[in-house]
């Protein structure tokens, strides 16, 4: 299937499918091999890491010669030269996420940047909008990582923001195959997100544990936690997620405290693994080729179907 839209124009690319930028696992092993399928894969900074993240983005190069993007989570880089930091990498697309839409904006599009900036409200959508973004990721409640407090579900944020601004959207949350795409194509959408479904990819660099996890999950396997102050988190059920879930200890810093066990020990009830209630919907670990393939395939025939199946 050939996809023409103001996305794959802007971004340069053939399939409009993002991998999401996750702290510690959006780095070039799994970005490359999205990028080579001619979606598009993004480089994360939220661990911090941005000596790491260096060399990360030149094995990129390395790896694939296909366009790729950068993000810049704002609550967790510290660095106060974060922007230029990704502008001497050469990257031509960012997404800004986790923070005021009008805080690097201009400087980046100064700097001839593509920037979307993702969004969990209308407010905040309209306010990137204003602040002069290419487009949003429009990201709702039931995806995992750091959310907003006042979650609201994709079916109702998307079209929702949809009929207050003409940019493109990125959708994001509860997205993980063809079906689920045409459905946020059906909403507004001109690209989609996924975020789980590439965590649990073969090449995703977290330990196989999670990713069994993720796929042995049920639709209501995931807890949202809320803390005093700060995000709040969708994460996997485990000990310490129900924990957290009964104020216990908060979810900040129990996160922090059990990273490395969850991430790259497999030791998921020592930690908050953060994941998407579309883990109730992923059934395998599979190779990212063949979770985009599918995805196309499917995405085609489902809207082939709607159209003789309702029109005719």
């Amino acid at each position: 299937m050939i996809f023409k839209n103001r996305i794959t124009e802007l971004l340069g690319i053939d399939i409009p499918i993002v991998q999401a930028p996750m702290g510690f696992i959006a780095r070039s092993q799994l970005a490359s091999a999205v990028c080579e399928t001619g979606a598009l894969g993004i480089i994360e900074t939220s661990s911090g890491q941005l000596d790491e993240i260096r060399d990360e983005i030149t094995q990129m190069r390395q790896l694939t010669e296909r366009p790729f993007g950068v993000n810049i989570a704002q609550a967790f880089v510290r660095d106060p030269g974060i922007v230029d930091f990704v502008i001497d990498q050469g990257v031509r697309f960012v997404t800004t996420s986790a923070g005021d839409p009008r805080k690097f904006t201009r400087q980046l599009k100064d700097a001839g940047l593509t920037v979307f900036h993702v969004v969990p409200s209308l407010k905040t959508a309209l306010l990137a909008v204003e602040a002069g973004v290419d487009g949003l990721v429009v990201e709702g409640g039931e995806g995992g990582g750091f959310k907003n407090p006042r979650e609201v579900s994709t079916m109702v944020l998307l079209p929702l923001i949809r009929s207050q601004v003409d940019v493109p959207i990125i959708a994001a949350g509860g997205i993980c195959d063809g079906r689920s795409m045409a459905a946020a194509f059906a909403l507004g959408a001109e690209a989609v997100q996924m975020g789980t479904r590439m965590v649990s990819a073969l090449e995703s660099p977290i330990h196989d544990q999670w990713k069994q996890g993720i796929v042995d999950a049920k639709e209501t396997d995931t807890v949202f936690l809320k803390g005093e102050r700060g995000p709040a988190l969708r994460a996997l059920r485990t000990k310490t997620t129900e924990r957290v879930e009964r104020g216990e200890l908060d979810p900040m810093m129990a996160m922090r405290d059990g990273m490395k066990q969850v991430y790259f020990e497999g030791n998921l009830d020592a930690g908050v693994p953060l994941t998407g209630q579309v883990a109730g919907r992923i059934d395998a670990v599979l190779p990212v080729k063949t979770i985009i393939g599918n995805t196309v395939d499917e995405f085609e025939q489902v809207i082939s179907s709607l159209a003789s199946t309702y029109l005719g």
